[in-house]
């Protein structure tokens, strides 16, 4: 089973935390770290090889300068580095083949930051072999919980097992959260809906959930389960709940080849505001 947790590393503030991330989950559950940096270059310009070798033994000097941090910090969790020239998502993706976890940080700053700037964190989460977990700019220390999005898909159905795994882990509540749309058409943005219609969707998206999370308590029989169905926009309503959690998880579905930048719709607007630590898991 590969126990490796790769981080991509660069010199923004996220990275950072996302460093001290997977510090802690690597010393929790015995796994080993690889912190890797990427060099960008360009093709064939004259003079570049020279440029692109000096920016490698930087980042270099850099990288060891974090396993050394970690190492003092956490020293029963072994540390490698790696500095290499490329597009920084061909790398990573590539590296989340031989990784159980991929770990990134994001610029988003919280509300009033606008949206997440730059496709990078989009584009790796989608076509990444292992789940991502992707790092906000903003501390999240001293929130609670563990909240994932169901909606009855095989995809959610993973994103619960990891949730699950990671709230027991943590001693966290796990927050189920399915959320349920009323049906839309142009000119249709005030419709009154029959109350029926309302309850039924309600009710139908309860048992959805109810399904979805029957054989958690067997499996995690000490773990504390709260249900929440919700009427609205599931990104929007997944980032409030989110905004008071200690990490959100969510689905995407898998990479096929005219697919493989590409996120879920949901996933996508989770991740442009991230409300807390949030990992993407197929």
């Amino acid at each position: 089973m590969n126990d490796t947790i790769t981080v991509g590393v660069t010199d923004a503030p996220a990275s950072h935390r996302a460093i001290d991330w997977a510090v802690r989950r690597a010393e929790a559950r015995s796994q080993r770290l690889e912190l890797v940096a990427v060099v960008g270059r360009a093709l064939g310009t004259v003079g570049e090889d020279a440029v692109v070798e000096d920016a490698l033994a930087a980042t270099g000097e850099f990288l060891e300068a974090q396993a050394e941090r970690i190492r003092a910090a956490a020293p029963s969790v072994p540390v490698a580095v790696r500095a290499e020239a490329g597009n920084p998502v061909r790398v990573l993706i590539e590296a989340s083949s031989r990784s159980a976890l991929l770990v990134i940080g994001s610029d988003y700053r919280g509300p009033g930051d606008g949206p997440a700037r730059g496709a990078h964190g989009v584009r790796i989460a989608a076509g990444a072999a292992c789940p991502v977990v992707v790092v906000p700019d903003f501390d999240t220390e001293g929130r609670s919980g563990v909240v994932v999005g169901i909606d009855g898909s095989s995809v959610s159905e993973h994103a619960l097992r990891f949730a699950a795994a990671e709230a027991d882990r943590l001693g966290e509540a796990l927050v189920a959260v399915s959320v349920w749309t009323p049906l839309t058409a142009p000119r249709n943005d005030l419709a009154v809906y029959p109350d029926l219609y309302l309850e039924n969707m309600q009710a139908s998206t309860e048992e959805v959930l109810s399904l979805a999370l029957a054989g958690i308590a067997s499996d995690y029989p000490d773990l504390v389960v709260e249900r929440r169905v919700e009427r609205g926009y599931p990104s929007q309503v997944l980032n409030e709940i989110a905004s008071g959690a200690r990490l959100a998880v969510v689905g995407t579905h898998g990479r096929g080849a005219l697919a493989r930048f590409l996120l879920g719709s949901i996933s996508q607007e989770v991740l442009g505001r991230l409300a807390t630590v949030t990992a993407v898991v197929r």
